[in-house]
């Protein structure tokens, strides 16, 4: 993979939010279904460091189902019509076939769901509630901008190391992803699954 070309930095961008938002929508309804319910064992199976859970319960096992595999699909997709998608898109693509594809949105669904944790991690030791806003401005708004940006890291960072990436595409990546995640967080709050919008 690494003799490959870097794609143009806008168009991958756009790839790569649109295709992780399209298996975003299939996580929120998976997470809807009463389905899901089975797999809502704690990620970190109630252990503790320094008395405080690693990730706390609303890490679960149901919320690494299927978003691995929706953005498998998503990218096989997408990237199967590639030869037949309008040229300023096509771009924005690594010359790939669609089963690559599959395994490169395996790999990026997995990585959205990990780079989240770091996150839990961190405000379960600073005793931040799961699901609550940290208390004090300057923490709360440190956490607002991790919220958005974990998973598109963890995104980024593992594309990157499969693939190569022109630096342009994590400015963009970096504008246009934290953007989608926070409305994905708002749907998810209005759908009941999560605490609280932000």
């Amino acid at each position: 993979m690494s003799a490959l070309a870097s794609p143009q930095a806008l168009p991958c961008a756009v790839f790569l939010v649109a295709t992780m938002a399209a298996a975003g929508v299939t996580h929120v309804v998976w997470l809807r279904s009463k389905l899901s319910l089975r797999l809502n064992g704690p990620v970190d199976l109630h252990l503790k460091v320094r008395g405080r859970r690693l990730f706390g319960p609303n890490k679960m096992w149901r919320g690494f189902a299927v978003m691995p595999i929706a953005a498998a699909v998503a990218f096989w997709a997408v990237g199967s019509l590639r030869p037949g998608l309008p040229a300023w898109l096509s771009a924005g693509m690594w010359d790939l076939p669609g089963a690559q594809y599959a395994v490169l949105g395996l790999a990026c669904g997995f990585a959205f769901m990990l780079a989240e944790l770091p996150n839990s991690f961190l405000k379960r030791q600073l005793d931040v509630a799961p699901g609550m806003a940290p208390r004090g401005r300057g923490l709360a708004a440190v956490f607002f901008v991790l919220d958005r940006v974990d998973s598109v890291l963890g995104v980024l960072i593992l594309v990157t190391a499969m693939l190569p990436v022109a630096p342009r595409t994590w400015v963009w990546v970096l504008l246009l992803g934290p953007g989608t995640h926070w409305l994905f967080s708002l749907w998810l709050y209005y759908l009941n699954v999560k605490a609280r919008p932000l």
